[in-house]
């Protein structure tokens, strides 16, 4: 891979481009790990709500069975390229005890309201105490751009 021409973003910088990738982009690759059973990775459509990131799966998958046994998760963006990595920690709400505010947006943002479907799902809310991000090579030190919750520059207004 070419790296030539990359320039290093100063983390404000880095901070508005996560954030708006976060508000854009549609799918996530969810890493959670059970005790007993071992690591589990699986992509997931998912909504940014500003603060934290909501997932949607079925009651009985291996995603939600690992969070209630090890809510500890990491969630990275799908380009290997502009990296984003999260890691927070998972929280599980039911179809009836999920806040409206975001089972209406996450329905908003996909066209599909799992609250309306056959069988039962949970809706999974991640925090992130950290965020990584990094292109390439000449960002690598510094990729941080959120430790313990709270980001190392305040997200710009989002760009019209």
């Amino acid at each position: 891979m070419d790296t030539t021409g990359i320039v290093r973003r100063p983390t404000a910088e880095r901070v508005r481009d996560t954030t708006e990738r976060l508000a854009a982009e549609r799918d996530v690759w969810v890493s959670t790990a059970h005790p007993d059973h071992g690591p589990h990775q699986v992509p997931l459509w998912f909504l940014w709500d500003g603060r934290a990131v909501w997932l949607c799966t079925g009651a009985t998958s291996v995603t939600v069975r690992n969070v209630r046994a090890e809510p500890r998760v990491r969630l990275a963006l799908p380009d290997t390229f502009d990296v984003v990595l999260l890691q927070g920690e998972a929280e599980c709400s039911t179809e009836t005890e999920v806040p409206a505010p975001a089972a209406e947006a996450f329905a908003a943002k996909f066209g599909w309201d799992p609250r309306g479907e056959e069988g039962s799902f949970v809706y999974v809310r991640v925090v992130p105490r950290t965020v990584r991000a990094w292109r390439g090579e000449p960002e690598l030190r510094g990729r941080a751009v959120m430790r313990d919750g709270m980001w190392l520059e305040q997200p710009p207004v989002p760009r019209p």
